[in-house]
């Protein structure tokens, strides 16, 4: 991702003294500015844990699947040498996975399960399956490209809460829309660090160079992944309550990369020890981030286990789901 190469240029703070090393790492600098104790640069783990654990949570599915152990209307089994893990008919399932019946069964959001049969887990459990391998590599390339420089900049505690919270935003704001389908997919957690993304270059607008580029480049990505939503079939609900909740949290979570991170990328000219106080705008973008956050799923978890129909209350956000063309239509 352009963005986030362009959004982690730092700014110089004034022309380079007469002797100072050019980067934060070298003896000289690290001797100026000694590491504090526990702000050591962070390697990512909770990412690459999340992929591993993706993987398998479909490798399981794929096992309960069990495509040859029962006829199929739709013709034989794709990958038949894989056996118990071959996937279903193309006709039934294009981007080669389970059937929707293994998928419901092993926790996918379905709104009257949700409502009236009072599992509320599945608002956390669909964000860790796939609708087929397709859709699989396709989020976990967009989480190694958009987590682990996050992760590496604020730490695991803060994304993982990031990553999960966004997920079943996006499940609330999904369920509240579509009643006759079921939903899988990471999708909402990944919309989740697009969200928090934006609002953390925000918020730390004056440690960055290349402001404008950088704002630019994360709005077209963004713009491009939710114009992708309106496409049959994607369910673009979950995209943007787990961007919506990702950006209100990116304003609570990530208002300063940790001092380790900082001293890596910021010249010592411009790093003082005060760099982890927040600044009064800090402050105020997370008070108000964090009411709205907590009214937001006071209110969708409210309506949610009510069963109010959203589409009752906005008859044009189906819109935002998915557009009729001549191509295609927008059924359930």
């Amino acid at each position: 991702m352009a963005a986030a190469a362009a959004r982690y240029d730092v700014e110089k703070g004034g022309r380079k003294r007469e002797g100072e090393e050019e980067r934060c790492g070298s003896p000289a600098a690290v001797a100026q500015y000694p590491q504090r104790e526990g702000e050591r640069e962070w390697v990512p783990w909770l990412v690459p844990a999340i992929l591993v654990a993706n993987v398998v949570v479909f490798a399981v599915a794929m096992y309960v699947n069990n495509c040859p152990s029962h006829a199929s209307r739709g013709g034989a089994c794709v990958a038949g040498f894989l056996r118990r893990f071959s996937f279903q008919p193309l006709s039934e399932n294009p981007l080669l996975g389970p059937s929707s019946a293994t998928l419901q069964k092993m926790g996918a959001l379905v709104w009257d399960k949700v409502v009236h049969e009072h599992q509320g887990w599945r608002l956390v459990t669909c964000i860790w399956l796939h609708a087929g391998v397709v859709h699989l590599l396709a989020n976990m390339l967009s989480l190694v490209l958009i987590g682990l420089r996050l992760e590496q900049q604020f730490g695991y505690m803060r994304i993982g809460i990031i990553y999960l919270v966004s997920g079943i935003g996006g499940s609330v704001l999904s369920s509240l829309f579509i009643r006759n389908s079921i939903s899988v997919g990471a999708s909402g957690a990944l919309f989740g660090l697009l969200g928090a993304m934006l609002s953390e270059l925000f918020t730390n607008w004056t440690i960055y160079t290349n402001k404008a580029a950088a704002l630019v480049t994360l709005l077209i990505v963004i713009a491009i992944n939710l114009a992708i939503g309106i496409l049959p079939h994607v369910d673009n609900f979950a995209h943007i309550g787990g961007f919506l909740t990702g950006f209100l949290l990116g304003f609570i979570f990530l208002m300063r990369p940790h001092y380790g991170w900082m001293q890596r990328y910021v010249l010592p000219s411009s790093v003082k020890y005060t760099s982890k106080k927040y600044l009064a705008y800090q402050w105020i973008l997370l008070a108000v981030a964090s009411v709205l956050a907590v009214i937001g799923f006071a209110v969708g978890l409210s309506m949610l286990f009510r069963g109010v129909n959203a589409n009752e209350r906005c008859h044009w956000c189906h819109y935002l789901s998915c557009i009729p063309t001549s191509r295609w239509t927008c059924g359930n």
